[in-house]
């Protein structure tokens, strides 16, 4: 039977699976343990930059999440924006923020009169039971807003 021999200072495959287990066993029992969650002070300062310092009116914006979110990994999200969508008359950002996940800012959106329609659907993660708001920019300037409590079983975020 033949031998085989290793050179200095590889891992065997026996070796870097028992490693693997080991290190995953420390992670699920919370060590070393760092939880990745926004500072409210972080998700404060961006929404007051989003609304500039809350000009942005309630109106225009709805934003449908379910009031209930059994797993926060996957989230239905859809933000609509009346709006006829026109050159002169149009939406040109939705923006969607998440007050307690580890990066607030969710998702940037721009739109051009070619959209036809201010709707967006999309998934996104939640890390815990929290506030979600969209922020509309229209082309006059004006800023449109809605927000949304989710409450979320299991958190999608490292939560």
């Amino acid at each position: 039977m033949a031998t085989r021999h290793r050179a200095a200072g590889t891992v065997g495959r026996r070796r870097l699976i028992g490693l693997a287990a080991a290190g995953a066993g420390l992670l699920a029992l919370g060590w070393p343990r760092g939880e990745a969650r926004a500072d409210q002070a972080e998700a404060k300062a961006l929404l007051d930059k989003l609304t500039r310092n809350g000009q942005a009116k309630a109106g225009k914006v709805t934003l449908q999440l379910p009031e209930i979110a059994e797993n926060g990994n996957t989230v239905p999200l859809t933000v609509s924006v009346e709006s006829p969508m026109t050159d002169a008359d149009r939406v040109k950002t939705i923006t969607v923020v998440a007050e307690a996940n580890p990066s607030p800012l969710v998702t940037q959106i721009s739109l051009g009169p070619a959209a036809g329609k201010a709707e967006v659907q999309l998934r996104i993660r939640l890390a815990a039971t929290q506030h979600v708001t969209a922020v509309a920019e229209m082309s006059d300037g004006s800023l449109w807003t809605d927000t949304q409590e989710v409450k979320v079983t299991i958190g999608g975020c490292g939560g």
